[in-house]
């Protein structure tokens, strides 16, 4: 008897060892070893659009994921991203050593200019005038952007500094642009300052957008992201010079420094950090605010009557529902009895051709064409190379979509002849409007296609979705799989060319 309870004791005591040895090692806030010791690279981010954010796959994107991922992938290091709540705090566990690299879109900052005497204060708010910055190295820039001044559309345009005297400008403090305010409060001593506790510079948007604030200063890039999503705001002028956006290291990872200074070098001089620029942080791009405007009125009252035939169609092909929405809105603003003197039809602008081979019998039934057009669309997207990688595989098939795979496909084959690559559409998207002039359509396979279409038609339709994007919820689907492929697509079938 007491073998057995001996024997049990013992069995217990090894489950219990085996149990606590599989759990999850939870290490203590404190300082890292390098990364080579650890063979682990710990990245701390702000949060926020162009540098980190959840696509609408649910995966990470952003500038600084990408490159964190190839730079890890390089050094043959496991990546780990934690999350931050503010600058300030990704730069102050940067400084304590609990994190490797401080992203998320974090300026360089520049040395405060010396103040000669009494200037304007900054009013009592819940944060301080400016942002003590912790002792942190920095990396050469990996983007850049500009103060600028925005303001109420609704309210007074400033022309300069002068025009505001008197008036207040809000500012969230850690956001890297303290040394642009001490200069202008020296220069400007009758402009009031409000030093706001906000989680986002999108939020402070906001509330210059909505006429809670009158006037605040932002990164240029910022106000770039935010113009097709906040309405009621504008840019009244430029607030200070270019600034340099790039990552903290603590000091103690020297090495680590160097080592992605070369990195950033390398990727600037083979164009993949040019590239990754034009995919998250393009120009102010595809739609105007009037467009924008429309499309929000349209997205309460209009969209409600149609989404659930966007949800239906996500389920069956597996093309996100609201990428669907933006190429409709682009075809037809959701009209489903739009027709063409061309003969292209329905709620996604159908071609009679592409309906026949679709098996679609009611071009005008909007059910039915969206989820044909969600599923030529797949498809078109399975004809791609496999090696060619997202975002860039959507907006090539959308570029086909519009124009044709073929007319696509030539001019990918023009890309290459012209040392470009044919798998990015930043250089796809150069050479389609070529595809109009008889010196190269004419050594084309399929010929004269009227190349600029396709470049203004994946512009608008990222337009739209970057608005849906903001404004509606992603679907999630209780079965995870989809409905069986279709047949497959011609592979010069265009979608709507002939419109």
């Amino acid at each position: 008897m007491h073998s057995l309870r001996r024997l049990f004791l013992l069995l217990a005591g090894l489950v219990l060892a085996v149990g606590l040895a599989l759990l999850p090692v939870i290490r203590a806030p404190g300082p890292l070893p390098p990364p080579r010791l650890s063979n682990e690279l710990v990245v701390m981010v702000r949060p926020g659009p162009a540098f980190y954010f959840t696509g609408p796959d649910g995966a990470l994107a952003g500038l600084d994921v990408d490159l964190a991922r190839k730079f890890a992938a390089e050094k043959k290091l496991l990546l780990r991203f934690t999350l931050a709540d503010s600058a300030a705090q990704v730069l102050a566990a940067v400084a304590n050593e609990e994190a490797h690299i401080g992203a998320g879109g974090l300026y360089r900052p520049l040395s405060l200019p010396p103040t000669p005497g009494p200037i304007a204060p900054v009013e009592a708010g819940s944060a301080s005038a400016t942002a003590t910055v912790p002792d942190v190295a920095w990396t050469t820039q990996v983007a850049s952007s500009e103060p600028v001044l925005i303001y109420n559309s609704d309210g007074y345009k400033p022309a300069n500094w002068a025009a505001l005297d008197g008036e207040t400008v809000a500012f969230v403090p850690d956001e890297g642009f303290a040394y642009e305010i001490q200069t202008i409060r020296i220069a400007n001593p009758g402009v009031k300052w409000d030093a706001l506790a906000l989680p986002s510079v999108a939020s402070l948007v906001s509330q210059v957008s909505d006429g809670t604030i009158g006037y605040a200063i932002v990164g240029s890039m910022a106000a770039s992201l935010a113009r097709n999503i906040y309405l009621d705001f504008d840019v009244a002028f430029t607030a200070g010079g270019k600034r340099e956006i790039a990552w903290a290291v603590a000091p103690r990872f020297n090495d680590l420094r160097k080592e992605l200074d070369a990195f950033i070098a390398r990727m600037r001089r083979d164009g993949t950090l040019a590239r990754l620029t034009e995919r998250y942080m393009p120009d102010p791009r595809q739609i105007q605010r009037m467009d924008a405007g429309m499309l929000r009125d349209r997205i309460r009252t209009v969209l409600p009557q149609y989404q659930s035939l966007f949800h239906d169609a996500q389920e069956k092909s597996g093309v996100e529902w609201r990428l669907l929405a933006a190429i409709a809105y682009q075809e037809s603003q959701w009209d489903p009895a739009a027709t063409s003197a061309t003969g292209v039809r329905g709620i996604m602008q159908i071609t009679e051709d592409t309906a026949r081979h679709l098996g679609l019998a009611n071009l005008m039934d909007p059910a039915q064409n969206v989820v044909a057009a969600a599923r030529y669309f797949r498809d078109l997207k399975a004809k791609l190379p496999s090696r060619i990688q997202e975002p860039d595989r959507t907006w090539l098939a959308l570029a086909a979509f519009n124009i044709g795979i073929g007319h696509l496909e030539d001019a990918r084959i023009l890309a290459q002849q012209q040392k470009l690559n044919p798998d990015l559409w930043s250089d796809v998207k150069k050479v389609l409007p070529l595809l109009a002039l008889p010196e190269y359509y004419e050594s084309a396979k399929l010929g004269y296609a009227r190349g600029g279409m396709p470049v203004a038609f994946v512009d608008r339709v990222r337009g739209y979705y970057d608005v849906l994007l903001a404004h509606t919820s992603p679907h999630r689907p209780r079965l995870g799989a989809f409905a069986a492929a279709g047949e497959p697509v011609a592979a010069s079938t265009p979608m709507n060319n002939s419109k």
